[in-house]
């Protein structure tokens, strides 16, 4: 089942972002078979389009799953998050010719 896992960072929280990315990075690879489409949500004005969060659309067996996913992440247990959504997704549309 498809889960939408929506992340929002801590105000003034980049340079744990940046610190803790690697092994980010690394527990998402370990998943990468769980990922359906992933990376961070970009801002602007005082963020200047850096990083303010994640999203992630992962295929998991159920809602517990999905939390299980996303409290694990480095991320979650380094403090970076101020919240943290998890929904069911529904694919109603997919174009490939804009998938990178």
């Amino acid at each position: 089942m498809l889960f939408s896992i929506v992340c929002v960072d801590k105000p003034n929280s980049v340079d744990l972002r940046m610190a803790t990315r690697p092994t980010h990075l690394d527990y998402l690879k370990a998943r990468a078979d769980k990922i359906l489409v992933g990376g961070p949500t970009l801002g602007g004005g005082e963020a200047k389009d850096g990083p303010t969060g994640s999203l992630l659309i992962v295929d998991v067996a159920d809602e517990a799953e999905a939390k299980a996913f996303a409290a694990n992440d480095p991320y979650a247990t380094a403090g970076l998050f101020a919240s943290v959504d998890i929904r069911p997704w529904r694919q109603v549309f997919f174009n490939p010719a804009l998938a990178s």
